[in-house]
């Protein structure tokens, strides 16, 4: 009976663990994030983040989407100022498998001409920084980062950036502890 209750429990780890985008935020703790209904997007620092114009689109539209489903609202005169920036980097896995069977060095063998296989995998590591600003005093007030692999697949990208940007505006507003 224990094992029925535990499988459910198990499979959520399970899930949990597979998650493809770390997220981590910080905040200034002095401020009083309920203040905060109204946003816009910084054109200035937006138009400087290294990437494409459509994955620019992208990113807008999902934080917009995001913020809004927190009751936000876009405005010519926000509460929030919303700046973006990004990063990434080549991931390169080299695996050395040597398949083969005998004894000692020179016994054995080996399917693979003796020299194993080498497998060398390469990913994209990005990570999206999503800033707000308060718009009246000019000042950072929270910070959100999301870190995980990328794809180049047009089909899924615009579903990798709204996991992206989903997981880090989850973490606004913070909660204080």
């Amino acid at each position: 009976m224990k094992t029925i209750q535990l499988i459910p429990v198990l499979l959520l780890l399970l899930l949990n663990s597979c998650s493809s985008v770390n997220v981590y935020s910080d905040f200034d703790k002095g401020v009083d994030f309920s203040q905060y209904k109204t946003f816009a997007f910084q054109k200035k620092g937006i138009d400087n983040v290294p990437i494409s114009e459509m994955d620019k689109k992208r990113i807008l539209q999902a934080i917009d989407t995001e913020l809004s489903k927190k009751g936000m609202t876009k405005s010519e005169n926000p509460d929030l100022l919303i700046n973006i920036f990004t990063k990434e980097r080549e991931q390169v896995d080299v695996n050395l498998y040597n398949m083969g069977w005998g004894y000692g060095w020179r016994g054995g063998w080996n399917p693979y001409l003796w020299g194993g296989q080498n497998m060398v995998n390469t990913s994209i590591e990005g990570t999206l920084y999503i800033d707000l600003i308060d718009a009246r005093k000019k000042e950072l007030i929270w910070e959100g980062k999301g870190v995980g692999y990328l794809t180049r697949n047009r089909s899924e990208k615009e579903a990798r950036i709204n996991e992206f940007v989903a997981k880090i505006i989850a973490q606004y507003p913070p909660t204080k502890k």
